[in-house]
Parts: structure tokens; sequence; C-alpha cells
């Protein structure tokens, strides 16, 4: 899936870390790299939400190197960045049901874990640290669509810790002169996102309902609407944020998305077409915490990181559909 290149430099003389490495976006971070013959790539993961069968079909790479730690050890963290040149920083506790239940371990590992990170990052001289924040900062603010200045209060305890991973950044960037890029992921879905566990996202349990024939649940009346976005734009973004030429007083956050919103009866339906099923979901009580419309303004990345996501929502279900049904489910 990742032939494309989305650098231009020579990058077989230069090594990487993925925090979160064996998790879905990371794994999919890991395979670009690798891909395109990076010199060396090391994986720091504690497998609380990632699987080690996500890096299963990359181990005959001996340039990949999988240290099994935590964020929460500074320690793990210092090792892991010993020799590096970028950190791709993908690890943290995601769903914002899940910090709704449990705020302290939310807050451990996106904002203590964060934190550990970034210093070691800046003790080993890092060239670059790109991190993943969210939409979720967001939060209340009614603006549409949704531009890098103008948030709004966050509605989650997940939505706190990313709001302040990137008020960290911003301080260790000015403070430390480091080069520190956030992300503000819109709503990623593709292969290896894992539609198992409470905190599963929509998109993976919905296949799993058609391939199953189980029920799929939409939350409220199902008129809301996100801007999903497939995990290969969501890639190049982390890719092109590595390599950018940016100036003092350039932006240092943007926005991960394709410009494109869809309701979540919507992308069901389109689901259904796409599996040949004809059931229908079930709909419950609405979350606490979740944001009714969400829609990205992409103009700053196209600019700065010359971001050009090419995988629309409709092509990006086929191939996820298609990964699920012929990989996931053949390796249960």
């Amino acid at each position: 899936m990742y032939k494309e290149a989305f650098h231009t430099q020579e990058i077989n003389k230069l090594n990487f870390l993925v925090t979160g490495g064996a998790g879905f976006i990371g794994s999919n971070l890991v395979e670009y790299l690798l891909t395109h013959q990076a010199a060396r790539v090391v994986v720091l993961d504690n497998y609380a939400t990632g699987f080690a069968a996500n890096l299963e079909s990359f181990k005959q790479y001996k340039n990949l190197e999988i240290i099994e730690g935590d964020i929460c050890s500074i320690e793990d963290c210092i090792k892991a960045c010993k020799n590096i040149d970028y950190v791709l920083h993908q690890a943290a506790l995601g769903s914002v049901p899940r910090s709704v239940e449990n705020p302290i371990a939310t807050n451990k590992v996106n904002v203590d874990g964060f934190l550990n990170i970034l210093v070691a990052a800046r003790d080993a001289k890092v060239k670059r640290f790109v991190y993943a924040s969210s939409s979720s900062v967001y939060g209340d603010s009614k603006t549409m669509p949704k531009v890098e200045s103008q948030i709004g209060k966050p509605l989650s305890p997940y939505a706190v810790t990313k709001l302040l991973n990137e008020l960290y950044a911003d301080v260790f960037s000015k403070t430390y002169q480091m080069e520190i890029i956030g992300l503000r992921y819109f709503n990623i879905f593709g292969p290896r996102q894992n539609p198992s566990g409470p905190y599963a996202a929509a998109i993976p349990l919905f296949m799993d309902a058609l391939l199953s024939d189980k029920n799929a649940y939409i939350n409220g009346d199902g008129e809301q609407t996100r801007d999903f976005t497939f995990v290969k734009n969501a890639v190049e973004a982390n890719i092109r944020a590595l390599f950018a030429t940016l100036k003092p007083g350039d932006p240092i956050v943007y926005n991960v998305a394709v410009s494109d919103r869809i309701s979540i009866n919507k992308l069901y339906n389109t689901l259904k077409t796409v599996s040949g099923s004809q059931k229908n979901a079930v709909h419950r009580g609405e979350r606490p915490g979740d944001i009714r419309d969400s829609l990205a303004d992409i103009s700053l990345a196209q600019r700065y990181l010359n971001y050009n996501p090419q995988i629309r929502v409709e092509e990006g279900l086929k191939i996820t559909f298609d990964w699920f049904k012929n990989e996931f489910y053949n390796h249960q």
C-alpha cells in the first residue's frame, strides 16, 4: 500500500522511532518506513492497545528493532530515543469513552508519557518530533470547518490530554529550540484497526457486525457527522511533517483529514452496500463527550506540508473492508 513515496529525502541513512508502532496507525507508519528502506526503525510499544501481530509480517526486516516498553517509563523512552534522528509519537490511550471511565489512566499515558518521550527526544537531540494530536481539541467550538487557530473547550478528559500535548509541544519548541509538529487526526480508519474491546471505533465495529451478522449500534440519531480519514492519508501527513521545510513562525499544529464529512447513518449504509448486507443498524443513546459535527479545513497542511490526501472515504472503506474480510478474519 505504501509504494508511493511521500518524501524526497534519502532515508536509508536515517533512524526513526515510532512509539505505539504495534498499534493501528503506528504499524502503518512502520510499514511505510520499512518499505522505503529507512536505515533503522525502532518501535516502542507495551501492547496495551497495540498487537504484536501487526508487526509480524515485518519481522524479516533486519533494520526493525522492537522494544517492549512503556512511555510512562522515562528509562524506556531514553533507551528508545538513543541514536534516533526522527520521532513519530503515536503511543496513547485513545477513546473518549475510555477517558470518561478512567481519566487517571488516560492522563498518565497521554500527558505524563508524552512529557517523558518529549524529554527523551530533547536529550537525544532528535532532528524533529511529530506527534498525534486529535480533532477532539476543538471541543464545543461551533466553527465549521475546523481551523487550527479556533478551538473550543474540551468535552472529555481525552480531549484535555491532547490539548495539553499541544501546550507542552509549544513550550518545548520555544524553550529548547526543538522542531515539533502536531497532527490533529480526524477519525482515522483503515487496515489493522481492531474491532475488539469495549473502546473500538465505529468503522471496525460496523465491519465486524456486517461480516459476523451481529447487530451494529449507532449512538443517537446517527445524523452526527465526521471527517473520516483513511490511514494512508494520515501516513502521508506524518511523513511530510517529518521533512517539511518550516521557518520560525510557521504553524506547528495541522489538521489531518480530507475536508469532507459524512453522517454515521450514511457511513453505515455505504458499508452495507460494500458488504452486500441488508442488516440495519440499531440505534441507542448518545455517548457523553462526543462532538456533534466535525469537518476539517486542511489548507494549512496543504500549504506548509504539501499534504494532498488522495483517498476519499468510499474508496478507503472498500480497501478496509477487503482487508477485514481477507486478512483479519482469516487469521483469527
